[in-house]
């Protein structure tokens, strides 16, 4: 299944890769026919891989319990830190950093269940989205969920070659676990801020799925031990 949120890119890609095939065909034998034919299948090829919206099997605990937090996006972890989170928490905080290639699909979704109760978009740059800065400095959208364990802020972020992100939600919201809400094109990065008190079930290197794999568990009662 290919995603709503790619529509616009798919026909272009689609049409883009018609007219290749066709050209490669009407010139077959011609130097570049095979060329243009070639091209245009890659095209297709890339089309259904950067753009499938794979079927996600919410971890029913994620569903029943608010403190549990899911991968808002398929990629792999390159950052743990504690950092001061000044949007929507405003407090120090564990940020976890997850990076995504081209290969990986880019379909996001909701950490918790939650209400959208902080929303930002950050016209910013572009350097490459597994630099640490980036989460500063580039373009970005900023959502802050609040449920009954506490807040949570996560963030979409562009990168060199991602240059268009895309979301349906809004403030007052309430979200789902594991619930689509937007889409990061061509390669990027996902934040996520969560408090301190929270245990961090995953670790760097570690490959993540959006609406699957459990990062963490937020501990209603600060300073106690999960």
């Amino acid at each position: 299944m290919l995603t709503k949120y790619g529509v616009d890119n798919i026909i272009f890609f689609f049409l883009v890769s018609i007219i290749l095939i066709v050209l490669g065909l009407l010139n077959f034998g011609k130097f570049y026919s095979l060329l243009s034919i070639a091209f245009g299948v890659v095209i297709i090829i890339f089309t259904f891989i950067f753009f499938r919206d794979p079927e996600r099997k919410i971890p029913t605990e994620a569903l029943l319990n608010d403190c549990i937090v899911l991968s808002p996006a398929d990629g792999e972890i390159t950052e743990i830190i504690n950092i001061f989170e000044e949007k929507y928490l405003n407090s120090d905080a564990i940020r976890i950093s997850i990076f995504l290639s081209p290969l990986d699909a880019h379909v996001n979704r909701s950490p918790s269940n939650g209400t959208v109760k902080y929303f930002e978009y950050i016209k910013g740059k572009y350097i490459v989205a597994y630099k640490s800065e980036s989460s500063k400095i580039n373009e970005q959208t900023i959502i802050g969920i609040e449920n009954s364990c506490g807040k949570i802020v996560f963030k979409q972020i562009v990168g060199v070659l991602a240059r268009r992100l895309v979301w349906d939600i809004k403030l007052n919201d309430k979200l789902t676990a594991g619930q689509k809400f937007g889409m990061m094109k061509f390669g990027s990065r996902m934040d996520i801020f969560l408090p301190l008190n929270s245990k961090i079930l995953v670790g760097t290197g570690q490959k993540v799925i959006a609406g699957e794999s459990i990062l963490a568990t937020i501990n209603k009662h600060k300073g106690s031990e999960l």
